[in-house]
């Protein structure tokens, strides 16, 4: 039987290894090499999967998770890096279980894939743009020439383009006749309409809240990153993720998560004594990012300039419950090409989760970012591309 699969990232190259062990497989890619968006992902180290058990693993998918069990179990994060390092790849787990390669090169997993594809005998097609595909009774034909028997796309989403990531698979799946999902930026950047001048502080151990709706909350502690028009950094992009359905998006930043109201009115109170005399907005240095300290000033409604001394009680309550409620207006979310997964994609209520097959179009299948899965930051979305491309190749 002869298989076309088109897009050679994780999903298709994995979907190649698995299909080609009995089928004659093509790989159809349209850049210049393998595996272009791996080059860059976990800042050019490639974060291949997340060590961790099924279970697990499946808690951080944010949309579809049931949908994604048979894969998950077919090929495991655990499995897979065996996987990986039987053909050669040696690799490390870091904090938070994120698996990357020993040699902080992500081109040394785009070596490994290339290494068993060619093991398997794959015809890769580099630098071959699929622009039509037409089914002729039980076969399909691309580009109006090369006939197959079954067709997998695995194009990927629309973050990066750059990379090749065009849409062009959501084109493929309308033309057969599936619903796509609406398309929105996962994991990315959030902008605000507040007026700061704060691009580039940095700060740890914050609770970052979001109320959607007016109703469900969605909490994320760690670390945030003030930049030109808004926030990122590993809380804000989970969030991102996690509300990016919504539109009625009310943000705070709880900045001494640690420290309980009642705490941390005897903490402002030990440096109001310290400070007693000097402007309040040199009375909150120890406390606070200098930077950030005026425009907490500004939402407690107190005048920097006010001595410390004349702090009024009322004054001093509202200075709390701005540090543990400082409020973000929300804006939007940064430009989808610059989101590191695409979040929506083709319907998966129209798509076999046991094998990726349409169930619209018999041997006609989806995998990948493609679909409408996706997961927080930790290489959970490479190991989807792979659990999926995987249990799709052995189905075929």
């Amino acid at each position: 039987m002869k298989i076309a699969i088109i897009g050679a990232g994780p999903s298709g190259m994995m979907c190649a290894i698995a299909a080609s062990q009995i089928h004659e497989v093509d790989l159809y890619e349209q850049n210049e090499k393998l595996g272009k968006k791996l080059y860059i992902t976990g800042k050019g180290r490639c974060n291949l999967t997340n060590y961790t058990d099924e279970e697990s693993f499946l808690e951080n998918i944010v949309t579809n998770k049931n949908f994604l069990y048979s894969a998950i179990y077919t090929l495991s994060p655990i499995r897979t890096v065996e996987m990986f390092n039987l053909f050669g790849l040696k690799t490390k787990v870091e904090r938070g279980n994120r698996v990357f390669p020993s040699s902080d090169k992500s081109s040394d997993v785009i070596k490994t894939y290339e290494k068993i594809l060619k093991k398997n005998r794959v015809k890769i097609l580099l630098n071959t743009r699929v622009n039509s595909i037409i089914k002729d009774n039980d076969k399909f034909i691309i580009n109006k020439k090369a006939s197959y028997d079954k067709v997998v796309i695995a194009t990927g989403g629309i973050s990066y383009t750059l990379t090749g990531s065009t849409g062009d698979g959501y084109e493929f799946a309308k033309n057969f006749g599936h619903h796509i999902e609406k398309l929105r930026p996962g994991l990315i950047g959030i902008l605000l309409k507040n007026d700061f001048n704060l691009a580039g502080l940095s700060l740890r151990n914050i609770n970052l809240k979001a109320i959607v709706n007016n109703k469900k909350t969605f909490e994320e502690f760690g670390e945030l990153l003030f930049t030109h028009r808004g926030i990122s950094g590993p809380s804000v992009l989970t969030m991102s993720s996690l509300i990016n359905k919504y539109s009625d998006i009310k943000l705070s930043i709880d900045l001494k998560p640690a420290l309980s109201y009642e705490k941390l009115d005897k903490r402002i109170l030990r440096d109001f004594e310290e400070f007693k005399n000097k402007d309040i907005d040199n009375a909150l240095i120890k406390l606070l990012p200098r930077d950030l300290i005026i425009y907490i000033l500004e939402q407690s409604q107190i005048d920097k300039n006010k001595k410390v001394n004349q702090i009024s009680k009322e004054e001093r309550n509202s200075l709390i419950k701005t540090i543990k409620e400082f409020k973000l207006i929300f804006d939007g979310f940064d430009l989808i090409d610059r989101a590191i997964v695409t979040s929506g994609g083709i319907d998966v209520k129209e798509i076999d989760p046991s094998t990726f097959e349409s169930k619209i179009v018999e041997n006609l299948y989806f995998i990948g970012e493609v679909i409408d899965v996706d997961g927080l930051t930790g290489g959970y979305n490479i190991q989807i591309a792979n659990s999926t491309g995987y249990t799709c190749g052995i189905n075929l």
